[in-house]
C-alpha cells in the first residue's frame, strides 16, 4: 500500500513532512510518496542519511500556500504538490492522500481530481473526538457551512460506515447534534434531518446536546460544518484552558510538584489522548477516493499518525461500502 503524502502541506512543511514520512516507514511499515520539488524534498531526505526503500518522491513544481484562496490557488497551479498527489490517487497509483495544507486547498483538489462518489451531494470533514477509547466521530466540521437535510442524512450514512469500517465500531450509534433530546426540538432543518435519519437505515439514536457528546451516548454524531467547526474548536480551546491551568497550579506550590512527579506517568497519558496529533489526520468523506487531512501545525509524530488513519481507511473497504449505499434516497 502506497499513501501519497503532500510534502509542501503544513506549517512546517517539508521538514516536518518528510521526517513524518521517515516515522511512517521505520516505524508502520509504511510506503510513501512524498509529492513536491524534488530537489527540497530529496535535501530534507539526505539530512537524516541513505533514504530508505518504500520512501519515494514525486516531482511537483508548486505549492498551494496555507494563506491563498484555497480553489482559485488550486485551479491556477495544476502542478502543485496536492494536486499531483490527488493525481496519483486518480490514476490508481496512491491508495490514499495526505495532506497538512490548507484544508480547502485539501478540499477544492479533492473535488476537482477526484470527484465526488456518485450520489453523494456534498462531501463532509469529520473528527475524533477523545471521549472514548476509539475516539467519537463529529462531522461536518468544516467543509459545508449551509446542509440541507438532505446533506445531514448521507452524513450519517459516510459516518456510520466510517465508524464501522475505519474504527472498528459494530452497529454504530448515530445521532443528531441538537438543542435537545425530543424529536421536536431545533430547527425546520433539524426535525426534518431526524425523521429521515430515521429512515436511513443507520442506527439512529436520536438528538444529543452539546453537553452530552463526551458521554459516549453516540459514535457519530450529525451536524452542519458550521456548527461542527465551532463545537471542536470550543473543545480544543478548553481541553488547552485546563492543561495550561493544571500546569500554573503545578507549579505555585512544592507539595504540588511533589505530587505531580507521582502522577506524571497518568498526566502524560491524559495529555496524550486530548492531543489532535495522537489521531494524526481527519477523513475527507464523500471524495471518490481516500483522503486524510493533518492539522497545519503538524509535527513528524503527527504525519506520521495522519499516515497511519489513512492506511487504515484505505485497507478497511471504507470507500467502496460509501459507495454501495450513496443511492440510497431517503424521502
Amino acid at each position: 500500500m502506497l499513501i501519497a503524502l503532500d510534502a509542501m502541506g503544513g506549517d512546517h512543511a517539508p521538514a516536518a513532512v518528510v521526517a513524518g514520512a521517515l516515522l511512517a516507514r521505520r516505524e508502520l511499515g509504511i510506503e510513501v510518496a512524498l509529492v513536491g520539488p524534488r530537489e527540497l524534498v530529496e535535501a530534507e531526505l539526505r539530512r537524516d542519511g541513505p533514504t530508505p526503500a518504500g520512501i519515494e518522491v514525486v516531482h511537483a513544481s508548486e505549492a498551494v500556500a496555507m494563506d491563498e484562496r484555497p480553489a482559485q490557488a488550486v485551479r491556477a497551479k495544476r502542478d502543485a504538490s496536492i494536486n499531483v498527489a490527488m493525481g496519483l490517487v486518480k490514476r490508481g497509483l496512491a491508495d490514499a492522500c495526505v495532506s497538512a495544507g490548507n484544508t480547502g486547498g485539501v478540499m477544492a483538489s479533492a473535488l476537482m481530481t477526484l470527484g465526488r462518489v456518485p450520489g453523494i451531494e456534498r462531501p463532509a470533514i469529520g473528527t475524533l473526538a477523545p471521549f472514548t477509547e476509539r475516539g467519537i466521530l463529529v462531522l461536518d466540521v468544516g467543509a459545508n457551512a449551509d446542509v440541507k437535510p438532505g446533506y445531514l442524512v448521507q452524513f450519517a450514512q459516510m459516518g456510520s460506515v466510517y465508524a464501522e469500517r475505519v474504527l472498528g465500531i459494530a452497529n454504530p450509534r448515530v445521532a443528531l447534534l441538537n438543542i435537545g433530546a425530543e424529536d421536536t426540538k431545533g430547527s425546520e432543518l433539524a426535525q426534518e434531518a431526524f425523521a429521515r435519519i430515521s429512515r436511513s437505515g443507520v442506527n439512529f439514536v436520536g438528538n444529543i446536546e452539546g453537553g452530552d457528546v463526551h458521554r459516549g451516548r453516540a459514535d457519530v454524531v450529525v451536524t452542519d460544518g458550521f456548527t461542527g467547526n465551532v463545537a471542536v474548536k470550543v473543545t480544543e480551546g478548553v481541553a488547552d484552558f485546563i492543561f495550561r491551568e493544571l500546569r500554573a497550579t503545578i507549579y505555585s506550590r512544592l507539595r504540588y510538584k511533589i505530587a505531580a512527579a507521582v502522577l506524571r506517568p497518568a498526566l502524560i497519558a491524559m495529555r496524550e489522548r486530548m492531543d489532535p496529533g495522537t489521531y494524526g489526520g481527519v477523513p475527507l468523506l464523500g471524495v471518490n477516493g481516500v483522503v486524510t487531512i493533518a492539522h497545519g501545525n503538524a509535527d513528524p509524530r503527527t504525519i506520521r499518525n495522519a499516515l497511519r488513519a489513512a492506511r487504515d481507511a484505505a485497507s478497511s473497504g471504507m470507500l467502496d461500502t460509501i459507495r454501495g449505499v450513496s443511492g440510497r434516497k431517503v424521502s
